[in-house]
């Protein structure tokens, strides 16, 4: 776990820097930041999707996922629930901006991966890179949006940390580590591209409903080792 607790760190360290560096922007800079946030979702996003899509064996899989995804968090409306209770300390500008940080953070192959080959192979490579690039991502956010984007990081420890029970749990990680992982990265990439339309203020995709959508290829995947063979 040491790998997952110094990305942790590192995203704690940068909100924090981050805040305090927010104290002296202007509100045009701020402004900037924000639709430089927007855009790197974007384009994060997209080369997320692009670069794992070839990979898929299941190339309808994402849009399955985000189907019965959207209509279960829909349902459950965790959007607005989850926006109405950040919006209470912080605007909803920090609301958006704490969903975009959170999927950056966590939906990726080293925030994935990472902590498989953490608890399989002792190799904290790929989480020390992320926790690098999640220390300057989380600077930047912080800048944008305020000291609430620490929250992220707990959401990170969380996340990293089921990926870690998983591969201890797992015997054989190679799947894992494989065709889930691209699955997972697609739909992810998706839900990235979404919350940059919402942060340029494109287009509400009301991500956070679709968040159920990254359960699904685990489910297939599941289902098809027990009943499919």
């Amino acid at each position: 776990m040491l790998g997952t607790l110094v990305n942790t760190g590192c995203i704690i360290v940068g909100s924090v820097v981050g805040s305090l560096l927010k104290r002296g922007l202007g509100d045009k800079y701020q402004t900037v930041l924000y639709n430089a946030m927007g855009l790197a979702s974007l384009a994060l996003g997209i080369s997320t999707f692009t670069q794992n899509m070839p990979e898929s064996e299941f190339p309808v899989l994402f849009i399955l996922s985000l189907a019965i995804g959207g209509i279960a968090g829909t349902a459950l409306d965790l959007d607005g629930r989850t926006k109405r209770l950040i919006a209470k300390q912080g605007g909803e500008g920090l609301a958006n901006g704490l969903i975009s940080a959170c999927l950056l953070f966590c939906v990726g192959t080293f925030s994935i991966v990472g902590p498989i080959l953490s608890a399989t192979t002792g190799d904290n490579t790929f989480l020390y890179t992320n926790a690098t690039l999640d220390l300057v991502t989380s600077m930047v956010f912080a800048a944008t949006y305020g000291i609430g984007i620490i929250f992220s990081a707990g959401i990170l420890f969380c996340w990293q940390g089921m990926f870690y029970l998983l591969g201890k749990w797992a015997a054989d990680s190679s799947l894992l580590q494989g065709t889930l992982i691209n699955e997972l990265s697609i739909v992810g990439g998706v839900l990235i591209v979404a919350s940059g339309l919402s942060l340029l203020q494109v287009k509400d995709c009301k991500t956070l409903n679709y968040i159920p959508a990254l359960l699904v290829p685990p489910v297939w995947f599941l289902v098809k080792a027990l009943f499919l063979g």
